[in-house]
């Protein structure tokens, strides 16, 4: 059986380690980007399952790519994660986000898988 790819495009590094662990004993394939460009490349190659994105980056705004991702790739899973509960982005259409507000608990993502 092949895993499900999961993608963290994030730049808090802890978060990443123990977000990619929690996700490997969920049996997803797990891919980690710290900045905004590596994650998007990532993104268009890996096309993962499911994707968590950070708004800060060192980079650029994460949540203003959501459109763009979303268009391309509508059947994968967004969970947005910020510090701050910032504006969503506009989308045209009917979407499902998962928002996700640091700090995160595992209790927190029990609720999604």
């Amino acid at each position: 059986m092949e895993l499900k790819k999961a993608l963290i495009i994030d730049d808090e590094e802890d978060f990443c380690l123990l977000l990619q662990e929690y996700l490997k004993r969920k049996r997803y394939e797990v891919t980690v980007r710290h900045t905004l460009q590596s994650g998007i490349s990532t993104f268009h190659s890996l096309k993962p399952d499911i994707l968590f994105l950070d708004n800060n980056l060192p980079d650029g705004l994460g949540w203003e790519q959501l459109p763009l991702m979303y268009s391309m790739l509508p059947e994968t899973q967004y969970y947005l994660v910020s510090a701050f509960h910032p504006a969503l982005p506009d989308f045209e259409g009917n979407i499902h986000l998962n928002v996700l507000e640091k700090p995160i608990s595992f209790r927190q993502l029990e609720e999604f898988f």
